[in-house]
C-alpha cells in the first residue's frame, strides 16, 4: 500500500530506506519488504533519473508497486539538487522528496530550502534536507565533516523541513562496512532537534553499528551501494556459471532474489530497535 515516508516516522519505527535504479531493484526491495512484515522506502536519486533521462518511467513503476504491496512502501526522490526534478516528482504522486542544497552556502542553501518546503508542504509532501557534510559525493562533502548542532536548530526552524540528513561519520558509495560513527553526535543531535534523523551513506556502516545508531538516534536508514554490491555478486556468479546465458531474466533474477533476501534481513534487523 502506497504510503508517506512522513506516515512511516510517525509510527515511531525505523525508515528503512533503499535506492533503487530499475524495476529488478523495485521489485526486489518491496518483495523483501513483505517477507518481513514491515514498511519500507523506494527511493529514486538524481543520478538515477539521470541514467534513465527521465524520472516518470521509474517513478511510475515505483508508485505502482507500492500501491499493490502488502506492507507501508513509500517513493521518495533522493538527493535533488534540481528544484524542476522535485516539481516534476510531487505532480507524479511522489509523496517526499530530499531536497539537497549543500553544495550552496548556508544562507542560500536555508533559502533555497525553505522555498521548496514552502512549496512542497502545499502539497503535503515531506521534504527531507541536508546540513554538514556527507562523505563521497564529488568532493562536495568532505569526509570527517560533522553536523553542528545549534546550526542544525537554526537549520530546521528558518526551513521547516520535516527531516534532516546530518553528517555523523558515514560516506557515500562506501563498499566496506567499516565507518565509524560518531554515536554522540547522534543523540545530541537527537535530543536538540523535534524531526526524524537521516543516516545517509548506510551502506558503509557494519550491522552492529547500524542497530547503535537507531538506538542514538537515527529514524531514516539510507543504502544503496550495499545491495548494488549483492545484485551485482548474483548477476556475476550466475553468468560465471552459464556463459552462454542470452536472456537477461535468467542472470536478473538472481541479482533480485539476492537484493530481496538482504532488504528482508536489514528490515528484519532494524525493525526491533524501536
Amino acid at each position: 500500500m502506497l504510503t508517506g515516508t512522513g506516515e512511516i516516522a510517525a509510527e515511531g519505527g525505523v525508515v528503512p530506506a533503499f535506492n533503487v535504479i530499475q524495476l529488478e531493484h523495485v521489485t526486489a526491495v518491496v518483495e523483501g519488504a513483505e517477507r518481513a512484515g514491515r514498511p519500507v522506502v523506494l527511493q529514486i536519486s538524481e543520478n538515477a533519473v539521470r541514467y534513465h533521462r527521465a524520472l516518470a518511467p521509474l517513478a511510475s513503476a515505483a508508485l505502482a508497486a507500492a500501491r499493490a504491496a502488502e506492507v507501508p512502501v513509500s517513493v521518495h526522490l533522493d538527493h535533488a539538487t534540481d528544484e524542476a526534478l522535485v516539481e516534476e516528482a510531487v505532480e507524479l504522486g511522489v509523496p517526499s522528496v530530499m531536497f539537497d542544497a549543500s553544495k550552496l552556502d548556508y544562507a542560500a542553501n536555508v533559502a533555497a530550502t525553505a522555498e521548496v518546503t514552502r512549496r512542497c508542504h502545499t502539497r503535503g509532501v515531506w521534504v527531507e534536507a541536508e546540513l554538514g557534510e556527507v562523505g563521497g559525493k564529488d568532493g562536495v562533502h568532505a569526509p570527517g565533516a560533522r553536523t553542528d548542532p545549534a546550526e542544525a536548530v537554526a537549520f530546521v526552524r528558518d526551513t521547516g523541513v520535516d527531516a534532516l540528513a546530518v553528517a555523523v561519520g558515514t560516506s557515500h558509495a562506501m563498499r566496506t562496512r567499516d565507518a565509524a560513527l560518531d554515536l554522540g553526535l547522534i543523540a545530541e543531535l537527537r535530543a536538540a532537534l523535534g524531526v526524524p534523523l537521516v543516516l545517509h551513506g548506510s551502506s558503509g556502516v557494519a550491522d552492529a553499528d547500524l542497530v547503535a545508531a537507531v538506538r542514538a538516534g537515527m529514524t531514516k536508514i539510507n543504502m544503496a551501494t550495499h545491495l548494488n554490491i549483492r545484485f551485482t555478486e548474483a548477476v556475476r556468479a550466475h553468468l560465471g556459471a552459464h556463459p552462454d546465458t542470452v536472456d537477461p531474466r535468467r542472470y536478473l533474477a538472481p541479482g533480485r532474489e539476492a537484493v530481496a533476501d538482504e532488504v528482508a534481513r536489514l528490515v528484519t534487523l532494524l525493525g526491533g530497535e524501536r
